[in-house]
Order: structure tokens, then sequence, then C-alpha cells
């Protein structure tokens, strides 16, 4: 923040030293031109006035010119010196300008707001001094009112930029520092927390966007480890004692063929329970992170669903699947998704062998639509339900609701399915009703067709 007001600070800086050096320079360009077309103008008279004193039939030099404009206090003088520079005699002159006057050549100089023009004339072995004066009205009046319009242009323009830039300050830290302060709230222990996007085609919304993007892929790994760690003690812990204490009890005394094969079969069974465990929780474990090298591409989830109800029905012949597609989109681009196609029927196949599994008549009702930018996965049962106070906990590696004694199961295809939609960025809930069936219900996001045309 301290380095944006540094730059915002110098910009105004930049500006201000910008417009009042402009400022400077129209002045001052201003100010030679009405200097050097005045001194043309007093050069003029200064020439006609020769023409008429040396060359006319008047000697005085009192004269006026009635076809040339006639300046402010014009006035005209004449000077005669000798060849050491000493004033003969002059009419007119003002003494004390002798020694800013060319003796020998022009000279324009101004005193106050009095403008002089003088030029050397030799006239039959005489040395004369001519000269006009005048004031400048347009300097004395119009470059002052200039001047003072300028400064008052300059003083409003720089108020103006200040304001400005405060305002634009203002509206644009007062969005960061918001979004600082909703960063500084999320911790590991509230990762569920986004910030508001506000408006999504702005740059801080894309960058609100982009960073609630980043904290879901931090919540899912985060409680991925979490889950792991946790779970791994547990479920681990239970099948390696219990192979232990029958090892142990096989090991303490002397014991018959059949008594040592009922041992090693009770070992051999507790080392494939253990073996499942462990496969589930590494499965679970490496969904649940964002670097698998998984290479995403474009799928069609309407295949997705067919492929999963084919695995379904190959895991227990029993199991009947009732889908219907009479909601899917006449285009079929929309039901493209950028993803994982084996991730993503492993979720589809997990959540609809679950509705099987638990329902009297082993029948999962799959329904496939899309809507704006998505598509829409619903599989439906008219099973056992989940009970109300425990829909909390059904995300929860290994839990198994208190209904589902009789059915086997080790509580993982629920999570494993949420860590891939989450994966693939989208959404799964899940709404029950205890004795009457579960709904659950998958959002996916669907690929851009103008990205694919582009593609």
């Amino acid at each position: 923040m301290r380095n944006y007001n540094k730059i915002l600070y110098g910009l105004i800086t930049i500006l201000v030293i910008y417009t009042v050096s402009f400022v400077v320079f129209i002045f001052y360009s201003i100010t030679n031109f009405a200097f050097s077309d005045f001194y043309k103008r007093l050069e003029l008279r200064r020439n006609l006035a020769a023409e008429r004193i040396f060359n006319g039939k008047a000697n005085g030099i009192q004269w006026s010119l009635s076809y040339v404009e006639e300046l402010d206090k014009q006035k005209e003088f004449i000077v005669e010196f000798d060849k050491d520079r000493r004033i003969i005699h002059s009419s007119g002159f003002d003494k004390e300008l002798w020694n800013r006057i060319n003796k020998r050549g022009t000279s324009n100089f101004k005193i106050g707001n009095t403008f002089y023009a003088t030029k050397y004339y030799l006239q039959k072995g005489r040395h004369f001094i001519l000269g006009v004066s005048a004031e400048n009205y347009f300097y004395t009046h119009h470059l002052n009112y200039l001047r003072n319009l300028l400064i008052i242009a300059v003083l409003l323009g720089v108020l103006f930029v200040v304001v400005v830039s405060l305002f634009v300050k203002r509206s644009f830290i007062k969005p960061i520092s918001e979004l600082i302060v909703e960063v500084e709230k999320i911790g590991s222990e509230n990762l569920y927390l986004r910030l508001t996007v506000g408006n999504e085609n702005g740059v801080l919304g894309k960058l609100a966007g982009t960073f609630n993007k980043m904290l879901m892929r931090i919540e899912t790994s985060f409680e991925t480890q979490k889950n792991f760690v946790s779970n791994a003690s547990h479920e681990l812990n239970t099948p390696l004692t219990s192979i232990i204490g029958i090892a142990d009890l096989a090991l303490s005394k002397e014991r018959s063929i059949d008594e040592y094969k009922h041992s090693i079969q009770k070992i051999a069974d507790a080392a494939e329970n253990l073996e499942k465990k462990t496969s589930a929780l590494l499965l679970l474990a490496r969904t649940g992170f964002e670097n698998n090298n998984l290479t995403f591409k474009p799928v069609r989830i309407d295949q997705i669903v067919m492929d999963a109800e084919m695995t379904v029905k190959a895991i227990n012949e029993h199991f009947r699947i009732k889908t219907d597609f009479s909601m899917l989109p006449d285009d079929s681009m929309k039901l493209k998704v950028n993803g994982s196609a084996t991730l993503l029927q492993l979720a589809i196949s997990n959540i609809v062998s679950n509705a099987c599994k638990y329902s009297a008549n082993k029948t999962a009702y799959v329904a496939l639509g899309a809507f704006d930018n998505g598509v829409l996965i619903l599989v439906k049962d008219e099973g056992i339900g989940i009970p109300e106070e425990e829909l909390t906990y059904i995300y929860d590696p290994y839990f198994r609701a208190s209904n589902t004694a009789n059915f086997s199961g080790y509580g993982i295809g629920l999570p494993l399915a949420r860590n891939i939609v989450k994966m693939h960025n989208g959404q799964l809930s899940v709404s029950s009703s205890l004795g009457k069936g579960t709904t659950v219900r998958v959002e996916l996001p669907t690929i851009d067709p103008r990205l694919m045309r582009n593609g």
C-alpha cells in the first residue's frame, strides 16, 4: 500500500510539474511574441519617421503619421552627435537612454512598460540616432490578465488533479483494503470463508474469484490431510491390533494344525480388511490434492454417467438404474466439462452404487440436465435415508450412519465423490429423509463453447 501511495504521489507531482511547465512555456512564448511583434511595429514607425525627416521637406521631428495607427503614448526623438559620440543637440530625447543605445546600428529595449526602437543614420557626414518609443498596451494589460488567468487556471488545475487523485485512490484502495481485511480473517480453522467477488468482470473481482478457487483447493487439501492423519491412526490401528493379538495368542502355546490354520485365516482376513482400508484411504488422500499430475481434458458428462451405470451393474447384477435423459440440451457442447473421465466415473459410480445398496428395491434414479454454464446430475433412491442429526458428518471419511449396520461398506464413497467433484470446481449436496430416501445433487461447470471453438 505504501508503494502505491508513493507511485500515486509521484504521478501527481509529475502531472503538476508538467502543468506548471506547460503554462510557463505558453506565457513565455506569448510574451516573446508580443515583444517581437511590438518591436517590429516600432521599427516600422521609426523607418517612416526617418523617411519623413531625412528625405522630406520639413526639418522638425514633431509629426504624425496619418496612415499608420498611433501607438499608446507614442513619441519620436532624434539625437545628433559627433565622432567622439558627444551629443551635439537632441529633440525629445532622454539623455539617460544614451548608454543603452547602439551608436552604430539598431537597438531594441524596454524600460518599465515603455519600449524603444532606435537606429543610427549617417547623413552628409553628420551622425544621427533616430528612435521611436511607445507603451505596449497588450503587455501592460492583456499579458497581465493572461498571467493572472494562467495562475488561477494552474491553481484550479492542481486542486482538481489532487482531488481527483485522492478520490481515485480512495475508490481504488477501499475495495483492496476490504479484500485485505477479509483475507486476514481466513486461517486454518475457517478455510470455508470466501472473499466477496463483487464485479466479476473487474480486475479485483477476477482476483477475488481466483483467490476463492485457490482457497477451495487449499481447503480440500487441508481437510484431506487432516482426515488422513486422524483416520489413519484410528482405522488402521484396529486391524493391526487384531492381527497382533491373534498372532500372540497363537504363539502363546503349542496348538494343533487346525488351530494354527484358524488363526492364520483370521490374520489373513484382518490383513485383507487392512489392505482395503489402506487403499481407500490413499485414494481419498490422492483425490484431495490438486498436485496429482492428472491431465484434464474435455469429456461429455452423459457418457460419464452411462459408463458409471455399467460399472455399477458389473459390481452387482441385482442393482437397477433408471436414467432420465429428458432434460438434456439439444447442443451437446453444453454437456462437456473439463476433467478426468476416470475420476468423474469413480465419483458417479460411488453415488449410484450407494443409492442402489441402501434401497430395498436396489434401484437408483438418475437424471441428467443442463443449466447456464453447467450440468446437473441428480441421483435419488427410496432407501433407508439418513438421520437428520447425522447429515453433518456424512463427508467425514469412514463415517457410517447409525442405521447402516446391516449394510457392508467403509464410509469412504461419499467423501471420495465430494473430493473429486471439488477437484472439478463443482458442488455436491445431499438431502435425505429418514425411511424415505436420499437425493444427491452434483453440479459441474461446463466448458465455454467459445473457448472450444477458439481452441
